[in-house]
């Protein structure tokens, strides 16, 4: 809930401080950030969440942290056929979900199959599995994305959702934050500019550099 305002010398101070909750879409977050060759682990991730808020003006309510565990199974390679396990821990995940005010919303990673690399694209080649890369697919993120902001929305749990994401699936959620009276902040990442129709529905556009 918004803290009340302050009465200074008999009257009430417009400004007061914002509750708010910071929900990341790991996927977008981790893609920019290793673009920008940045290390991409739990320290990060909380000093970038802290970065993105107006400590003047904000007060942390939680923050939510939407990704996938890595993919764990056996797939046959597209050229030999042979069995290829992946095989990675989620320990990073736990680890953040250690830390204070942090909750993690675990969505699923699909394996969708092998994809050409470019590099492979030429005439006459004759292709190896090691010219083909694995494509994998996030499921469920975004619509848990929508549930946390519909339920903050509903029960007036903040003031203020800040959201990084460049999702447009988001805009629905966004639209009924606020119709129900929540202010909504969009990040903005270093080197990329948010989608127009998700800006279009956020009350700020809020640029943060790397921590």
């Amino acid at each position: 809930m918004c803290l009340p305002p302050v009465k200074a010398g008999g009257l009430y101070l417009d400004a007061m401080l914002k509750n708010v909750a910071v929900l990341i879409d790991g996927g977008h977050l981790r893609v920019r950030a290793r673009i920008s060759k940045q290390d991409y682990v739990p320290a990060f991730i909380e000093n970038f969440s802290k970065k993105s808020l107006l400590n003047h003006e904000e007060e942390l309510q939680r923050i939510l942290y939407y990704d996938c565990p890595p993919y764990n199974g056996t797939v046959k390679l597209p050229i030999s056929g042979t069995a290829k396990t992946f095989t990675s821990s989620s320990a990073w995940l736990d680890d953040l979900a250690s830390r204070d005010l942090f909750a993690i919303r675990r969505g699923v990673l699909k394996f969708r199959g092998f994809i050409p690399e470019k590099r492979s694209v030429q005439p006459n080649k004759i292709l190896t599995d090691d010219d083909f890369k694995p494509l994998f697919e996030q499921k469920g993120v975004d619509m848990r994305i929508g549930l946390d902001i519909a339920n903050y929305a509903r029960n007036k749990l903040v003031c203020r959702i800040i959201l990084v994401s460049n999702d447009t699936d988001c805009i629905p959620a966004l639209k009924l934050a606020r119709i129900s009276g929540l202010q909504t902040v969009l990040i903005c990442l270093p080197g990329r500019k948010p989608h127009s129709e998700l800006a279009a529905h956020a009350d700020y556009v809020r640029t943060v550099s790397w921590p």
